[in-house]
């Protein structure tokens, strides 16, 4: 199968959930704008996403996939299935428990995350997270779920559904917002109701599509044969170090969270706002490549294939830096314009608009910092080690920490983002350094001349994008939406136009990037 026609079906896909998730943003910016209640309902979403990054799509599938992988190679088909009941049945009683914890402990979850909602003037803000948060813990049990069949599917190179599922979600906060809000006081409240039946609807397709193959696992609840199962005693092992990895990186969303709900009212919906346009490259990019990129690279341990291993990684790599690269000038540069476009409407004020704006130019800095950590990570959990990743990602929290001291007081909640992006530079060059010391990853010929092709269609892009910032009054276009939003298009579509065009004068071809795994 070809990795880039892979890759490109899980870009294609997760430009539509992503178009979907800006069409939800834009809805909750315009009905809700950038206040209190619409912050303590980020703080209560952001909740079930961590622990959904911590057990199902983080620790979960980087040390579920490698070993899945390798199983496969080994017993094939019919000799993984005994694996994939006990893996789901202890998944499953593990997540049950931790939702029914999380539940009776609402209150003290979102202390730990908005401490700011704490304080007397702001009590309705707290009890509404509160109450949104036990409506959405449940979800970290649908998506642990449905992280296990993507795990399956991509496996199985199956990558299509997994990639389409998030869709769900978003159509389901958007249906929520039009015609629940009216049905509840506050009438936020009814987003936590949507996110609840999106998660229900993605567990649903992926169940479905692991039916279609038949492997569909049966939960018999034989806890004690299932936990004695030496490969499930693998996958825990390996799990230890990854949650303590992935907790680094969720312990710092916590920590800068919790840090912008003392800010500004309205702190954590830029950040949030903000991050919406950063996951438009992270996923279309990274977390497309990284799906790719894991299991290929497991088969390619598996069979002990260096080579194929390293190219693997240099392919990525390539890649990532030719997409990467020009989306986090053209985020920097047209942040004004995407914000003022996406979400200056109703509610949304142009003192929002000048606060997200910030936020996602500091954002965009670490851009490249942040997707090339979805391309290397893969290159250590593939071969099983999840502890150097995990000692690295532990350094990147202070490093985090120590930036936040420095750039929030002066930068409020903008400082915030920056320091996230600059610690996403540390961590992929102690990953990129990591990997090239052990000889697991050796540079391909040809870099200095590809740096230089990319130096010169992102000078002719940039050049156009200066010239259209100083052209048009983003701002004073917000009574002519329409137009607002076809000049935004023929820029951007301008501006790649001319970073490709200028690729190809210099003898750049789509099939440089084209690869059979």
């Amino acid at each position: 199968m070809s990795l880039l026609r892979s890759s490109a079906t899980i870009s294609g896909l997760t430009l539509l959930s992503r178009v979907t998730g800006l069409v939800r943003d834009i809805l909750i910016a315009r009905a809700f704008g950038a206040g209190p209640l619409t912050d303590a309902f980020w703080v209560a979403f952001r909740i079930p996403n961590l622990l959904r990054r911590l057990f199902a799509e983080g620790a979960f599938a980087q040390a579920f996939v490698p070993i899945l992988g390798s199983a496969r190679h080994q017993h094939g088909d019919d000799g993984v299935r005994p694996l994939l009941d006990r893996v789901a049945m202890l998944l499953t009683l593990a997540l049950m428990v931790v939702t029914l914890l999380g539940i009776i402990g609402a209150p003290v979850v979102v202390t730990l995350v908005g401490s700011g909602m704490r304080d007397a003037a702001r009590a309705d803000d707290f009890g509404a997270a509160v109450w949104m948060t036990r409506v959405m813990f449940p979800y970290i049990v649908c998506m642990s779920l449905v992280a296990f069949a993507s795990g399956v599917l991509n496996t199985w190179q199956r990558f299509a559904v997994p990639a389409f599922t998030p869709v769900l979600l978003n159509l389901a906060m958007i249906g929520a917002s039009l015609w629940l809000a009216d049905r509840f006081d506050p009438p936020i409240y009814a987003l936590a109701v949507g996110v609840m039946a999106g998660g229900v609807a993605q567990l649903a397709v992926q169940w479905a599509a692991l039916a279609r193959l038949g492997l569909t696992p049966r939960l018999r609840w034989q806890v004690r044969d299932a936990w004695r199962d030496p490969t499930v005693q693998h996958i825990a092992r390996q799990m230890v170090p990854a949650i303590i990895g992935v907790s680094v990186a969720q312990v710092s969303i916590i920590i800068n969270t919790n840090i912008a709900t003392w800010l500004t009212p309205g702190s954590v919906t830029w950040l949030s706002f903000a991050d919406r346009l950063m996951e438009f490259p992270t996923a279309l990019l990274g977390v497309a490549l990284g799906t790719v990129l894991l299991p290929s690279l497991s088969r390619a341990h598996a069979a002990d294939d260096g080579q194929r291993y390293s190219h693997l990684l240099d392919w990525g790599l390539r890649l990532m830096l030719l997409t990467g690269l020009p989306a986090a000038v053209g985020l920097a540069m047209l942040a004004d314009a995407l914000v003022a476009t996406l979400f200056h409407y109703g509610a949304f004020s142009t003192a929002d608009v000048v606060q997200t704006r910030t936020a996602v130019m500091a954002y965009a800095v670490g851009l490249v910092g942040l997707l090339s950590v979805k391309i290397l990570a893969p290159g250590f959990y593939a071969r099983q080690d999840i502890r150097t990743p995990v000692k690295i990602a532990i350094g990147v929290l202070v490093a985090t920490q120590l930036l936040n001291l420095v750039l929030v007081p002066w930068l409020a909640h903008a400082g915030l983002a920056l320091s996230v992006g600059l610690a996403a530079c540390v961590n992929a060059l102690l990953l990129l350094g990591g990997l090239l010391r052990r000889g697991i990853y050796r540079p391909g010929p040809g870099w200095a001349l590809f740096a230089l092709r990319l130096l010169l269609g992102l000078a002719v892009m940039a050049a156009l994008l200066l010239w259209a910032d100083g052209r048009f009054d983003w701002l004073a276009l917000q009574q002519q939406p329409w137009r607002r939003a076809g000049l935004l298009l023929a820029v951007v579509f301008g501006a790649a136009a001319a970073y490709f065009a200028t690729l190809g004068l210099t003898g750049m071809r789509p099939r440089h990037f084209a690869r059979r795994d």
